[in-house]
């Protein structure tokens, strides 16, 4: 059994920060890639930040330049600083992991989602 946990949505203001946090747990041999998306109310979900094992990210053009992902591989967890946040940012944001069990089955996890809301 493998969950991932999401936390630090919320309410800010239009320029304001937020930080997201992912932890994976369970029965974890591997994390390849561990990314967000989110999907704002009638859009589909789609990426915002993705972040392999070896190091390599990708953003999405709409929020390079302020929005930055990490990794702490030791704590299975990723983290997504976002800074300068717009009103198009108000989103369910999702975490998603590429993981190895320790039955070597792979498969892709979702996080529950987390809510971020830009407003003033």
């Amino acid at each position: 059994q493998v969950q991932l946990m999401e936390s630090g949505g919320g309410l800010v203001q239009p320029g304001g920060s937020l930080r997201l946090s992912c932890a994976a747990s369970g029965n974890i041999d591997s994390i390849n890639d561990m990314g967000w998306y989110r999907q704002a109310p009638g859009k589909q979900r789609e990426l915002v930040a993705v972040r392999t094992n070896g190091g390599s990210v990708e953003y999405a053009d709409s929020v390079k330049g302020r929005f930055t992902i990490s990794r702490d591989n030791r704590k299975n967890t990723a983290y997504l600083q976002m800074n300068s946040l717009e009103p198009e940012d108000t989103a369910v944001y999702y975490c998603n992991a590429d993981i190895v069990s320790r039955d070597w089955a792979r498969r892709s996890y979702w996080g529950q989602g987390t809510q971020v809301t830009v407003s003033s």
